[in-house]
């Protein structure tokens, strides 16, 4: 049922009172509701529980749809983006239901008799809304040719060594059924349990770093995360409090070899480079910063496995990458090799931190220090002259925040460029 104007006005009202109260609520939230429902603890990361990060962002999230509610299309690209996570964890229909009662819930214990009945009613029915929305879209998602409706066990078949604390997992299903086409920059969620907390199971989200095609394997690939200052990675209840970082991405490294069993989704997400809705000569822009280079080399590697044909004029690619130091670049010496194939029309660059000694320019690196738009454009490496030209950004949040902002300083058009977020938190 659709809201009623006097709702709409009721929830857009709570604005306010969620931009000072939201992180307090979400805690609560939280608290409460995995209380009630510890199964659901499989759902979320222990350490962004910890850190704050996943409360954050959910009141970010609640006071985005308190705002817009009037006018859902600005939130579009937000519920695309959080419909395919919910779906790589395989959120069910009937979870939406539980997660409404404690949001409502924690608005209750936080406000008090400032949540009329009124109040209560309106955002009861805002949920149920968007919920709906979430259900509908989900169901889409998991109907794609080839998706699977549960977690499915996988087998690492190989491991294989990237740059420095990074390495790539090749994943096989182990029912060998055949494995469904991905857009390049897509992810799939995987699972692992942690035997210390009585078979809790954590998952992360790790872009598909291969192009599709593949035959009978994903790959993935995961930087080792530091070690948390004060933390013992081995302390029962430092685990259990999240207090450690990469619980999954470290455990991988150091515990995981060919022959074990991991749990993958089918692949998600809405960040990818999709051929068919790009002119064939369109020029794209491949940007990244550290392990955020994996989904943008599936995307350089599906363009080099499709080339124009012959007499035609090869799509060009243009690729600025951003590392601490030479060993640290990822899979730097596959980029370089695509750049000079003769046939192909691809341009890479390496932005290092630290260069060292015996690093060549040109050849291990191109620029010195941290990534500098204002340095590409000096050189006229982007393609600023062609407002067709599309943008693809991977990197931690703040640097891709940074880059987009700094292209749009350069004319680049906003809906030309396009980030990777694995956001935490959303409803």
């Amino acid at each position: 049922m659709a809201l009623t104007p006097s709702q709409i006005d009721i929830v857009k009202s709570t604005a306010v009172v969620l931009k000072d109260h939201g992180e307090t609520i979400t805690r609560i939230f939280y608290a409460n509701m995995l209380a009630a429902h510890p199964e659901l603890k499989n759902l979320f990361s222990l350490r962004n529980q910890a850190t704050g990060a996943q409360q954050a962002a959910l009141g970010a999230s609640v006071l985005a749809y308190a705002s817009y509610i009037d006018d859902l299309p600005r939130l579009t690209h937000a519920v695309e983006r959080i419909a395919h996570k919910h779906a790589s964890l395989f959120v069910r229909p009937e979870q939406y239901a539980i997660v409404g009662e404690h949001l409502v819930g924690a608005f209750a214990q936080v406000l008090g008799d400032a949540l009329t009945p009124d109040v209560a009613d309106a955002w009861k029915a805002a949920y149920a809304q968007l919920a709906a929305v979430f259900i509908a879209r989900e169901a889409q998602l998991h109907a794609t040719p080839g998706a699977w409706h549960d977690w499915r066990d996988f087998t690492i078949v190989r491991k294989e060594d990237v740059s420095d604390g990074v390495v790539s997992f090749y994943l096989a299903p182990a029912d060998h059924a055949p494995l469904p086409a991905f857009l390049p920059g897509q992810y799939v969620s995987l699972q692992i349990p942690i035997p210390e907390l009585a078979g809790l199971l954590q998952s992360r989200q790790y872009s598909l770093s291969a192009a599709p095609g593949e035959p009978g394997a994903y790959r993935v690939t995961v930087k080792l995360e530091p070690e948390t200052a004060g933390a013992d990675p081995a302390d029962v209840k430092s685990l259990a409090a999240g207090s450690i970082a990469g619980i999954v991405g470290n455990r991988l490294h150091a515990r995981y070899r060919v022959g074990d069993t991991v749990q993958l989704s089918a692949p998600h997400g809405e960040f990818v480079f999709d051929a068919s809705k790009m002119a064939p000569d369109a020029h794209i822009v491949l940007l990244s910063a550290g392990v955020g280079a994996t989904p943008l080399l599936s995307m350089l590697d599906a363009i080099q496995a499709n080339p124009a044909p012959v007499g035609a004029t090869p799509r060009p690619v243009t690729w600025a990458h951003a590392a601490r130091h030479a060993n640290a670049v990822c899979y730097g010496q596959h980029v370089r090799q695509a750049a000079a194939d003769a046939n192909a029309d691809v341009t890479a660059k390496v932005f290092l931190s630290n260069v060292g000694d015996t690093d060549r320019e040109g050849v291990d690196y191109d620029y010195k220090g941290r990534f500098d738009v204002a340095k590409l454009v000096a050189d006229k490496i982007l393609p600023l002259e062609k407002p067709e030209a599309e943008y693809f950004l991977c990197g931690p949040k703040d640097w891709m925040i940074q880059v987009r902002d700094d292209l749009k300083a350069n004319s680049v058009n906003e809906d030309k460029i396009h980030l990777e977020l694995f956001s935490t938190g959303d409803v």
